[in-house]
């Protein structure tokens, strides 16, 4: 693990964090994915495919600091796999 200096927050994480893609159908053609581990983890698209590129993409973005919210001492990195 590297710290740093300049985001305030560890690098190189060697953890692997397992999480479940639950998809339903949403209607008009579309399909809903979330992860049911992460609260607010959705997305949709018009193939599973696409539902699942979308929903990994929502919590990507969900878990990348936001320089503007949150003091370095405040985060933490977390690198996660997500695998087919």
């Amino acid at each position: 693990m590297v710290f740093d200096q300049r985001k305030g927050y560890c690098l190189g994480m060697s953890e692997t964090l397992r999480l479940t893609i639950v998809y339903e159908d949403g209607g008009d053609g579309w399909i809903v994915a979330s992860i049911p581990e992460v609260p607010g983890a959705h997305s949709q698209g018009h193939t599973r495919t696409e539902a699942r590129e979308n929903v990994i993409d929502a919590l990507q973005t969900m878990l990348t600091p936001d320089e503007e919210l949150q003091e370095p001492s405040d985060r933490e990195a977390l690198v996660f796999t997500a695998q087919s």
